[in-house]
């Protein structure tokens, strides 16, 4: 258990879209956070002050995922610390794996850089930054990954972007049987498609891919990033506790 009473998640890629919201959701169930951003500072500190309004305690960190041999220098020289002096403990409770790029390209297109881009991002991250991250973290917290609802909607130009989040996804199971003695629990949130400015906004500004995948949807329009937060907030409370090893996919019912 945490060292004081108000528990700490870590929420990768949080300065804007689905990651702010679930900050917020986070902070709305009274948790305290620690975000990270790539590059936009001024978003990251916007998040903060909205968390802080809502009467918890946050800080905005940079971390570029796709990085792995600078995920130890993070924790050690730049999270601890700052647990210490803005939380009084040197551990949290809950990691969100977040952060993300995305690839709308033609598998026969699709290039062994950009292959490896989204592996470093996605999988490289959830395994390696996962596994950095526990050596800080309480037991009986939590472990939700942010993978997509193109693991089961086959939507040509996604196979590379689809394979990552498959792959962590069974990552996903594996994490929750070996760390049951911890009681650490592990699940996978599923987006459908989003409206956010994820992939150049292309669902959000493209009106007719925005209209085709509304008619698909049971619930008759495109997801956003109010949908999915909450979810994530849920996982990361004590009503989700007996929720582990799971898949969630939060899509509306898409393609159903």
């Amino acid at each position: 258990m945490s060292t004081q009473d108000t528990k700490i998640a870590l929420v990768t890629g949080a300065s804007r879209g689905l990651g702010r919201d679930m900050a917020i959701n986070l902070a709305k169930k009274g948790l305290d956070l620690v975000l990270t951003y790539k590059s936009d500072h001024q978003s990251a500190n916007k998040v903060v002050s909205e968390i802080e309004n809502i009467g918890q305690k946050a800080v905005a960190l940079a971390l570029d995922v796709s990085q792995q041999p600078k995920y130890a220098t993070f924790f050690e020289q730049v999270l601890i610390p700052e647990l210490k002096a803005r939380f009084n403990t040197s551990k949290f409770d809950f990691l969100i794996n977040n952060a993300g790029t995305g690839l709308s390209k033609p598998f026969m297109e699709t290039t062994v850089t950009e292959f490896h881009e989204l592996f470093r991002v996605h999988l490289e991250a959830g395994y390696f930054f996962t596994q950095q991250a526990l050596r800080h973290m309480n037991d009986h917290g939590g472990i939700v990954h942010i993978t997509s609802g193109l693991t089961r909607i086959i939507y040509p130009g996604s196979s590379a972007y689809a394979v990552m989040k498959s792959a962590l996804e069974t990552l996903t199971k594996y994490q929750a049987k070996e760390l049951g003695d911890r009681k650490i629990r592990v699940n996978a949130v599923a987006p459908g498609a989003i409206e956010t400015d994820f992939n150049g906004g292309y669902v959000r500004d493209n009106a007719q891919v925005n209209a085709r995948i509304a008619s698909l949807t049971a619930l008759g329009r495109v997801g956003l990033p109010t949908d999915v937060g909450s979810v994530v907030a849920f996982l990361c409370t004590d009503q989700g506790q007996w929720i582990n090893a799971q898949r969630i996919e939060v899509s509306g019912g898409q393609a159903i």
